[in-house]
């Protein structure tokens, strides 16, 4: 199979059927993501677009073609998955078509137990062409805690069941006695059967849409294409790399604590431009945890590409973007982190790794860069049962993240209330989730001052505020940037930091660790509420023009207090 690695192409192909076919390809993995979205049960899948999928090569795994609306740090992190089906499968003995395999293991394929993870084998004529990959948020996998975030977990079977790779689709049927080991390992098995259904039939799809695409264009041509995008991506990449100037450019964050211990992890990048060759070097980056911020190598690497693929937009979304990237990732890291060290709150790390490229990135070239974002998607569990006549009983689990403020750049101010800068994943309607769980949202507003002073203000965070409207509920959360606020570059601000509070007894309470707790107890008409960071400002405040200022205020973007002070040193 060795003629099929895509890398490998030499000869050249006009642009015009290089574009048509980049388009073409792309939109095999479109409307996979379109089918998955369509026919979910999860909301976080239907409605927030927590999936993806992709084309992967059949002799490395890599990635070689990605959907627009799909998460990209799972078209990262994928490739890692599609290698572990690779491996598993020649152990037992090799893929046939119609075979799919399923695993959720985070520290195979990166990311968190939650996501599952779908790999297909494409055959043309009896041979491997390569693979089709879904990735998607299943609402619900057993462990401690109702939809899986669990802060207090310190080892990973505490925060979800542990599937390996296995076939889920044997010659084309499915395999029962693996659905009912997983129904069986879930509080809502009709979610997780729906989950199942859709990304099968996503992969349907894609098998369909990418064989008519071959027969058009011939398997050769398609495979040339492939190849040819991930040359050029390598090209960009060095292109823009080179235009940096030659340095070593260092910076630091923080995380609040690992929700077992209240002491704050350090993420920090040394990063070296040499020539056209980047070399991200995290080695002083604090030791792996007891508690679930740790991530794998896999889920790592896939945030490092994420954060350059948002500093250079331009280059195609494969596996060229890495390939003039060096990295430096000792074993042992709170990102480096091997099993059973609990993984769950993934997203809280990865967004941090993410802060650290743009800020380190800015002291290189603070027109590319922006200031960090919000940093924290605040995953918020509510579960109890019904105890209404028609569902007496029933099991209910609401999970949602959410949204906070953009940094500054050097074209203008940060977005207000915008999606994590790790994914295209949309911020659940309240409307989808107050239909579908007793909660009623009486706050859903932007959260004024909160974005961080600059030249360009970052973007607002926003505040929402949850009442329960059942009779008892437990909440978990598990958020970050409640001790340290996203930063500003080039001279611009600190953001407000987050903060979750909820109501117990006619008290507002907050939690010992600020951003995480479990068993928070709620009764009816009792509220949680959180207020998440803006984005961090970029160039001197001083630097801010007068109208924007009274813009600010006018609009009530800015705190009435802070406000006069800011113009004044304006002016």
């Amino acid at each position: 199979m060795a003629d099929n690695k895509v890398a490998t192409a030499t000869s050249s192909m006009d642009p015009v059927t290089l574009a048509v076919l980049r388009g073409r390809l792309e939109q095999v993995a479109d409307e996979m993501d379109a089918t998955l979205y369509r026919s979910a049960f999860n909301p976080i899948i239907a409605e927030a677009h927590d999936a993806c999928h992709g084309l992967y090569d059949a002799v490395s795994g890599d990635t070689l073609v990605q959907g627009k609306s799909g998460l990209p740090v799972f078209v990262g992190a994928m490739a890692f998955a599609v290698r572990a089906a690779m491996r598993i499968a020649a152990e037992r003995g090799g893929m046939a078509q119609g075979d799919t395999w399923l695993f959720n293991d985070p520290y195979e394929g990166g990311t968190h137990a939650n996501d599952f993870k779908l790999v297909r084998p494409f055959f043309r004529n009896g041979q491997l062409y390569c693979f089709l990959a879904s990735a998607a948020h299943w609402h619900d996998v057993g462990g401690n805690v109702p939809g899986n975030y669990n802060p207090a977990a310190t080892e990973c079977w505490q925060e979800a069941v542990q599937i390996p790779p296995v076939r889920i689709v044997r010659g084309g049927a499915l395999d029962e006695d693996v659905l009912a080991i997983l129904k069986a390992n879930t509080r809502l098995p009709d979610s997780l059967w729906g989950d199942l259904n859709g990304q099968l039939s996503a992969l349907d799809l894609g098998e369909r849409r990418l064989n008519d695409l071959l027969d058009q264009y011939g398997d050769a041509v398609v495979l040339q294409a492939m190849g040819e995008l991930r040359t050029r991506a390598v090209k960009l990449m060095r292109s823009h790399i080179a235009a940096l100037p030659d340095g070593r450019y260092s910076f630091s964050d923080m995380l609040d604590n690992d929700g077992v211990k209240d002491e704050a992890l350090t993420i920090a990048l040394d990063m070296t431009v040499a020539g056209d060759r980047l070399t991200l070097d995290f080695s002083r980056t604090s030791p792996q945890c007891a508690g679930p911020v740790n991530i794998s190598r896999a889920t790592a690497i896939a945030a490092c590409y994420v954060a350059l693929k948002h500093l250079f937009p331009d280059v195609p979304a494969n596996a060229g973007v890495l390939d003039a990237v060096d990295f430096v990732l000792p074993d042992g890291l709170v990102i480096s982190a091997a099993r059973p060290r609990p993984v769950g709150g993934y997203t809280e790390t990865i967004l941090r790794m993410i802060d650290v490229i743009f800020s380190a990135t800015a002291l290189a070239a603070p027109e590319r860069a922006m200031a960090q974002a919000y940093g924290t998607i605040n995953a918020l569990s509510i579960a109890g049962h019904r105890t209404d006549a028609a569902r007496k009983g029933q099991r209910w689990v609401m999970f949602s993240f959410f949204g906070g403020g953009h940094g500054g750049h050097s074209d203008g101010d940060g977005m207000s209330h915008g999606n994590a800068p790790i994914s295209t994943a949309t911020i659940p309607p309240l409307e989808i989730l107050e239909a579908a769980y007793p909660v009623r949202f009486t706050q859903w507003a932007l959260r004024p001052g909160s974005g961080g002073d600059g030249q360009h203000r970052g973007g607002l965070g926003a505040i929402y505020e949850i009442e329960l409207l059942e009779q008892d509920a437990e909440v978990f959360i598990f958020g970050e940037r409640g001790k340290a606020a996203p930063q500003g570059i080039a001279g611009g601000g600190e953001a407000a930091m987050n903060v979750f509070s909820y109501e117990n007894a006619g008290e507002w309470k907050t939690p010992p660790m600020r951003s995480k707790m479990i068993g928070i107890q709620l009764k009816k008409g009792e509220r949680v509420r959180l207020e998440t960071p803006g984005g961090g400002g970029y160039g001197a405040p001083s630097a801010r023009a007068a109208a924007a200022r009274h813009s600010d205020e006018a609009m009530g973007y800015v705190v009435a207090d802070n406000s006069a002070a800011a113009m004044k040193g304006a002016a």
